[in-house]
């Protein structure tokens, strides 16, 4: 079986609810495979968003691209819905002036999942944004 990006658009991923949405900055940004486009929080922490893969797959790899995030915690379902969310990684991020933050994740043998939620618990500034989400993995099996 094939390495792949979950996370894209392109392979069926959907970000299924974002805290905050601004028009010109939308949630869709994060998964559509373009670095020039993104995400951005409005309002207070935390903020969270939630990928659907409309699958079961088995993820090795997480790289997140974004500014001003501080705090990230990732929670993970294998649920055919949104619910029994369970932790499964937190990181503080680095500070990168000027730079997209490039928070590489490498999974165990537990990255299974349906859903994930990413919650950012603070960030570095009032706002933070949210470049791309890719996961390098495979698809193990369709929902019924």
């Amino acid at each position: 079986m094939r390495k792949v990006d979950l996370c894209l658009s392109s392979e069926g991923a959907e970000v299924i609810l974002a805290t905050s949405s601004d028009e010109k900055h939308p949630p869709e940004n994060m998964i559509d495979g373009n670095l020039e486009t993104f995400w951005t929080t409005t309002g207070m922490f935390p903020q969270e968003f939630i990928v659907c893969f409309h699958k079961h797959v088995r993820i090795e790899r997480l790289v997140i691209q974004s500014y001003f995030v501080r705090t990230l915690r990732i929670e993970k379902s294998t649920s055919t819905e949104p619910v029994d969310f369970e932790q499964w990684i937190e990181r503080d991020l680095v500070h990168t002036e000027g730079q997209l933050q490039n928070e590489e994740i490498m999974a165990q043998d537990d990255g299974h999942a349906t859903y994930l939620r990413f919650i950012i618990t603070s960030a570095f500034d009032h706002f933070a944004s949210v470049y791309s989400i890719s996961a390098e993995g495979i698809a193990v099996s369709h929902h019924s």
